[in-house]
């Protein structure tokens, strides 16, 4: 007897603030119930047979409603209501999000001669990804040692770490925080945030798309992420170049940061 429902994110989450609200054909509410931890709405008030409309409502989703039809027993069967993030960009479900180093790149690409890219990547570095109810609060933190650049070519590498670029010995580490978060489309976001290298702290925004979760090997439950951004070197002191023939610089001005992270949800187990 009653009302039964299940409520869910796009990829299956529960959503257990969610209120379900039941009105007739007049628009008279006549039951209001909230959903479980499990997202789970039961509500026991006897109807009487006929259509009724379902109204499904959480912050930071888009609301949904459809119609009921009460049985001559008296149940509702509503099913799975599937909610949209408000502007249909998806995150994962709301806590704390830990980077797996193991399962994650962090790189940059650079032009070479005006012709070809030289692909670069950072092998140390840790962070965390703070999923919030209300998604506009979500933040991300992470840290980067800046001597782990890897470019394939020890002699290069050599120079990256120098003072001509990023001179790892006054400047250790690379941080990145966000300062905001909001929509870009159907699972994209804009990342705000400030990212320091060198000793200069400029803003840098990340185009983020969040590409699902999945369960791993662990019991554990894992996001993934991919972010680009583009930086000017010379916003972060690094103003080293050498200009060959017909004034083509050997390096190019800017760098593409290219970001695929993949995070555990709670702290990262040790066998990952």
């Amino acid at each position: 007897m009653g009302l039964n429902a299940r409520i869910r994110t796009r990829d299956g989450w529960a959503v257990p603030h969610a209120v379900v609200t039941v009105t007739d054909m007049t628009g008279a509410q006549v039951v209001r119930a909230g959903a479980d931890q499990d997202g789970v709405v039961r509500d026991a008030t006897p109807l009487a047979p006929g259509p009724y409309t379902v109204i499904v409502t959480a912050l930071g989703y888009a609301p949904t409603a459809s119609t009921a039809l009460v049985t001559a027993r008296g149940r509702t069967e509503v099913g799975t209501v599937v909610l949209a993030r408000r502007g249909g960009a998806e995150l994962p479900p709301p806590g704390t999000w830990t980077m797996d180093p193991a399962h994650s790149s962090v790189g940059a690409v650079a032009q070479h001669l005006g012709i070809s890219s030289v692909h670069g990547r950072f092998t140390d570095f840790a962070g965390r990804v703070e999923v919030a109810e209300d998604t506009g609060r979500s933040g991300v933190a992470a840290v980067i040692r800046a001597a782990s650049i890897d470019t394939g070519n020890g002699m290069r590498d050599r120079h990256l770490r120098s003072a001509d670029f990023l001179d790892v010995e006054r400047y250790p580490e690379i941080t990145y925080r966000s300062t905001g978060l909001s929509p870009a489309g159907p699972d994209r976001w804009t990342v705000h945030g400030a990212l320091g290298m060198r000793g200069v702290v400029r803003p840098v925004d990340l185009d983020l798309n969040y590409l699902g979760t999945s369960p791993d090997p662990w019991g554990g439950v894992r996001a993934a992420f991919r972010a680009t951004a583009e930086l000017r070197r010379e916003d972060f002191a690094m103003n080293y170049n050498q200009v060959v023939q017909a004034g083509i610089a050997a390096i190019g001005t800017t760098l593409r940061v290219e970001l695929d992270i993949q995070a555990v949800r709670g702290e990262l187990p040790p066998q990952a």
